[in-house]
């Protein structure tokens, strides 16, 4: 019987190793009188005569890396749906602060809203670049410096798709109505407009039960801000929170000087304003489509800060006629909260026959902080639109008598002015 050997097995342990004793002779038997250790170290008889080296030893096997994070689960099936649930912690961590600490939450969880709204326009293959380069970051971390990379390589694809876009449109690929209005432009504007309305203005409407869903009406509201913003807003207000009919157009009449303009006319046309000739309004109205016209015109958006909320004159009633030949029901719009957007302290008139504008407004900003003195202030508006004043009963006739085209006009200019001073008595602060 030959003599044990005794080998020395390293362990993890940090202890001393332990001597064991393998009778090479019998090695059957010494297995089975000792318990098996999966993934342990085997021993081997030595088959030279120099001394028996330390078995080879197999290190536990490591547990298998966690699998990589799926591009389709990291941001869900949109990034867009992620970024969703960071605005709503924004929201709710700013309700549980401070009034000044909740107003800058709500500004910052309308950003986030404005950029997952442009992010439902990325493609899977945009999406699945997004999460490779995050890695897995979680998007509630809207601090983590990773975040904020991501949402700019979003913002950089977004302007691969905007490239996109315009070569499309460069080959004739979209359609227009007769009057210029492009889905395709209002589908891109949409998300800044919602931003506007819902977080910079915060704007309120009462009364859209009042606008029919169906058919034809001529919307009427006071004009002011120095820029038409009062227009985009009325009609984001329709078609965003309509109780009946979501999505449903209104289209503006502008000033005929705004189609001078190289970039400005095309955007209006695009978006659905129309010059403000009586023709054309009266052919929207046959169509049944939503009308919305500003009568006090020019006097209105270029109304010094000391006249606010002080309706001008109405014009001639050209309006009221179109509504009378059309047979469309009149909705008076009482809008507060515009006229401080733009502080309008002088119209620097001589300035404003140099350029060919209609006015040139001086403010506390513009012109001394640039183009930085063109942004809006946050000011809190109210939209109201009260109720329609039906034109049947005067009958297309109507629109020929001088004394029923002013009285109407009167009416609505009466009830808008009312509505206005209702509302400014209820406010309790510009912002």
């Amino acid at each position: 019987m030959s003599e044990p050997i005794e080998i020395e097995v390293a362990g993890s342990s940090p202890t001393p190793p332990e001597s064991v004793e393998i009778d090479v002779s019998n090695a059957p038997a010494a297995e089975e009188s000792k318990p098996a250790v999966p993934n342990k170290r085997r021993s081997r008889k030595q088959t030279s005569s120099e001394a028996v080296e330390p078995p080879h030893v197999e290190e536990p096997a490591a547990p298998p890396p966690p699998p990589l994070p799926n591009p389709a689960s990291a941001w869900s099936t949109q990034p867009s749906e992620d970024l969703f649930e960071v605005e709503l912690e924004v929201r709710n961590r700013g309700a549980q602060a401070d009034p000044h600490a909740s107003s800058t939450a709500d500004i910052a969880a309308g950003l986030l809203s404005l950029v997952g709204e442009n992010m439902r326009r990325m493609t899977e293959e945009q999406v699945n670049k997004v999460n490779e380069m995050l890695g897995g970051t979680d998007l509630r971390d809207y601090l983590d410096p990773d975040f904020w990379k991501g949402v700019g390589m979003v913002l950089q694809y977004q302007v691969q798709e905007q490239v996109e876009f315009i070569k499309r449109r460069a080959r004739g690929e979209y359609t227009i109505d007769p009057y210029g209005l492009d889905p395709d432009i209002i589908e891109i504007v949409r998300p800044f407009v919602s931003f506007m309305y819902h977080t910079w203005w915060r704007v309120q409407a009462q009364g859209l039960e009042h606008v029919p869903a169906e058919g034809r009406a001529l919307l009427v509201a006071n004009h002011s801000g120095v820029l038409p913003w009062d227009g985009a807003m009325i009609a984001s207000a329709v078609a965003s929170e309509h109780p009946e009919r979501v999505g449903r157009v209104v289209r503006s009449l502008h000033l005929h000087w705004f189609t001078t303009l190289p970039f400005i006319a095309p955007a209006l046309a695009a978006t659905g304003q129309v010059p403000g000739l009586p023709e054309n309004a009266v052919r929207l109205l046959e169509n049944d489509e939503l009308v919305c016209v500003f009568p006090e015109g020019i006097k209105g958006v270029g109304k010094l800060y000391k006249d606010r909320y002080k309706l001008a004159r109405f014009g001639r009633g050209g309006f009221i006629q179109v509504a009378l030949r059309t047979g469309a029901p009149i909705v008076p719009v009482a809008v507060v909260g515009a006229e401080e957007i733009y502080p309008m302290l002088h119209n620097a008139e001589s300035i404003a026959k140099m350029l060919g504008f209609p006015y040139f407004p001086i403010t506390p900003f513009f012109p001394w902080l640039g183009l930085l003195g063109t942004i809006p202030l946050p000011t809190r508006w109210n939209i109201t639109f009260c109720p329609p004043i039906s034109t049947e009963e005067y009958g297309p006739r109507g629109a020929d008598d001088p004394l029923t085209v002013l009285s109407l006009a009167e009416r609505v200019r009466d009830t808008i002015q009312e509505t206005i001073n209702t509302r400014l008595a209820e406010r309790t602060s510009i912002f």
